[in-house]
């Protein structure tokens, strides 16, 4: 159980009054340190040593970025590399271009923490690291630090990482506790302007086009055929036939026919897509969808709105969502504030 006697505060001075229970802690813990412990040697070894940025006069070095991003990939690796490559990518690709960045707040965030004096017990940190090695490593330590050797880092170095992203995520929990609950106004407001969120059984008529990224012919690219879709598009806004272009030049399963695909529940259609085109009106063309192998265009050919639960029925989730994002506004506003009145200089 966490309480605020786990920070120890001189008199006199304004008390850190955290009271965190465990499944909060959890939370914002655990995600910033999978945020903040990222990506590959390659990258790494492009860091040589030296000070990458100046904060307040503290400096964030190079060794310190590269360590930072090659302990993450170890976990990274573990959590989703088995189960979920393409998020793991998506991660390590996140957290390559955010690390600095990402430091030099978490910097921010332990000079105000030393301003008033907090102070971390070690339980802390052994709770932390318990949690690491439950969630990513499936309870094997030894799994762990063989993962931290991998990326040259001692599990003490792994430790000093965990305390100060501890306290960084704690001082955020702080500022994200003390918003006030949603009023009945901004509930109603957020079902409004949400419904889609909350329908079930939408469904809808769309047709594609997809030209590859790799078409196999001579002299094509992936930017050649980017701008071979982005004309396709122009011709359909100035009045072309969707079906006709779809047959000269898409290379999807549906081109034979135009493009056009039947009645689907929006469930069973990739959610970039199914988003894209219930957000078309009747008859409306998105812009080029970057896939993974493809350039897409969706026409919205028809659609069939589901049912949406009671406002009453969906009262308590709305209640968290507005609460979320009223904690990530005050996180985000003091963390602008932190770097507004802070001297950073970056290398």
């Amino acid at each position: 159980m966490v309480s605020a006697g786990n920070f120890a505060l001189p008199r006199g001075r304004i008390a850190l009054l955290v009271v965190v229970t465990s499944m909060l802690l959890s939370r914002f813990v655990l995600s910033t340190a999978c945020l903040l412990l990222f990506a590959d040697l390659a990258f790494g070894q492009t860091y040589s040593n030296g000070v990458a940025a100046l904060v307040q006069g503290k400096p964030i070095t190079r060794s310190e970025v590269r360590d930072t991003v090659k302990a993450q990939e170890q976990i990274i690796m573990a959590m989703h590399g088995g189960t979920d490559p393409e998020r793991m990518k998506r991660e390590i690709e996140q957290t390559r271009a955010t690390a600095l960045d990402a430091l030099i707040d978490r910097e921010l965030i332990l000079i105000e923490f030393t301003k008033i004096g907090g102070v971390i017990k070690p339980q802390y940190v052994d709770d932390q690291i318990n949690n690491i090695v439950r969630e990513a490593f499936k309870g094997d330590r030894d799994a762990l630090v063989t993962e931290l050797a991998k990326a040259g880092m001692s599990i003490k170095k792994f430790r000093d990482m965990q305390e100060k992203n501890i306290i960084a995520s704690v001082m955020k929990a702080k500022k994200a506790g003390d918003m006030p609950p949603a009023n009945p106004q901004e509930v109603e407001e957020y079902y409004q302007n949400n419904l889609d969120k909350w329908r079930v059984g939408d469904q809808i008529k769309i047709s594609t086009l997809s030209i590859p990224k790799f078409s196999g012919e001579t002299g094509a690219t992936p930017e050649s055929q980017k701008k071979l879709a982005q004309e396709i598009r122009s011709k359909l806004l100035k009045g072309g036939d969707f079906a006709t272009l779809a047959r000269s030049y898409s290379q999807d399963s549906r081109a034979e026919f135009g493009g056009s695909w039947d009645w689907m529940p929006r469930t069973e259609l990739d959610p970039t897509i199914a988003n894209t085109a219930m957000n078309l009106k009747t008859g409306g063309v998105s812009e080029v969808l970057d896939k993974e192998t493809s350039y897409i265009i969706v026409a919205c050919d028809a659609k069939k709105l589901g049912e949406a639960p009671s406002i009453e029925k969906v009262r308590g989730d709305i209640q968290k969502m507005i609460q979320q994002e009223k904690s990530k506004k005050a996180i985000d506003e003091w963390m602008a504030q932190l770097r507004k009145k802070a001297v950073i200089r970056k290398f």
